[in-house]
């Protein structure tokens, strides 16, 4: 009888244990989600990969952002350096001992590389033409390119997929997506607005709103503006818009567009840009706030090069000269 009721307790037990480990996993897993659900789905609308998948391979390669490699080095989908890595290193014991992994500056460099990683590599490439909603055709598909050298990946990014319901954010209204426009748009800051005065008032100087996208000022180009007036609003020379904004005399000023009042930088707050129909090296220097030269060099490009329709532009670090 004694033996009978051990054996109740200890099975009492082992439920009890497994059921505040589950717990436990799914506090974890929705943690993760919430914190991390709008990266996925801005690398969606970036490069098609459903946000449901990246959500999984996060979670699973990175154990719900709890690995030391996470923790400590913001990896968060185990990529490994390989000879075109640039950037910082953290060393670990893997399938070899003292293996090579990447480090980055934060978890949304961990996402954004990710993205690249899977769009620049060969082996990959067939899935990017599968529907940005067929999560069980990328799953099949990246355990068998080899993402991960364990035979039941493609039954644990299911698993996950399916327990939390990822699969909801691959089917989204594109409107209310923050896109890349829309976060710069949203991280600008006013400064020194000059408020409108009534039409009644004799204005003695045009009201001029000046941004800041970072460190560096800027003003957005109105309809009939000139080098000179613009100079005369903001008390600068000449000399300091054509410097500022890689311009000369010749060029015209398009109404809509940024004209910066400081120098702008070598590197840009955003990792990359993807090229869009009628952007030019010059006009995406602009965008940007990096400086044209650096955006040549920082692409591997000659000046006067311009990029095609789709292209990735490096903004922050030099583009690798050989495919990942």
């Amino acid at each position: 009888m004694q033996k009978f009721i051990l054996s109740i307790l200890l099975l009492l037990n082992f439920q009890l244990s497994v059921a505040a480990e589950n717990n436990e996993r799914a506090l974890l897993a929705e943690n993760y989600i919430q914190n991390f659900k709008d990266d996925a789905i801005k690398e969606m609308m970036m490069y098609t990969i459903p946000a449901s998948i990246t959500l999984a391979q996060g979670m699973l390669e990175s154990s719900f952002g709890t690995s030391d490699l996470a923790k400590l080095a913001n990896n968060h989908f185990g990529i490994k350096c390989h000879k075109e890595w640039e950037g910082p290193v953290f060393i670990k014991d893997d399938d070899q001992k003292d293996e090579c992994f990447r480090k980055y500056e934060t978890v949304l460099d961990s996402y954004t590389d990710h993205s690249l990683f899977l769009k620049s590599r060969p082996r990959y490439s067939s899935l990017f033409e599968l529907n940005h909603t067929d999560y069980k055709g990328w799953a099949k598909g990246l355990k068998n390119a080899g993402y991960a050298t364990d035979p039941r990946y493609e039954k644990q990014l299911l698993e996950l997929i399916e327990s939390y319901k990822l699969y909801k954010y691959d089917i989204i209204d594109r409107s209310q997506t923050i896109s890349k426009n829309n976060t710069i748009k949203q991280t600008e800051k006013k400064q020194n607005t000059v408020p409108s005065k009534k039409s009644s008032e004799k204005e003695t100087i045009s009201p001029r709103e000046i941004f800041q996208d970072g460190v560096v000022k800027y003003i957005i180009i109105k309809q009939n503006d000139t080098f000179e007036k613009i100079a005369k609003d903001t008390d600068k020379d000449l000399w300091q818009l054509y410097k500022y904004n890689d311009l000369s005399s010749n060029d015209k000023l398009v109404s809509g567009q940024k004209l910066y009042l400081q120098p702008k930088r070598n590197k840009a707050k955003e990792v990359f840009h993807i090229v869009g129909k009628g952007e030019t090296m010059k006009s995406i220097s602009q965008s940007e706030g990096i400086k044209l030269k650096a955006l040549y060099k920082k692409n591997n490009m000659i000046s006067g090069q311009e990029p095609k329709v789709g292209e990735i532009l490096y903004l922050r670090k030099t583009k690798p000269t050989d495919s990942f």
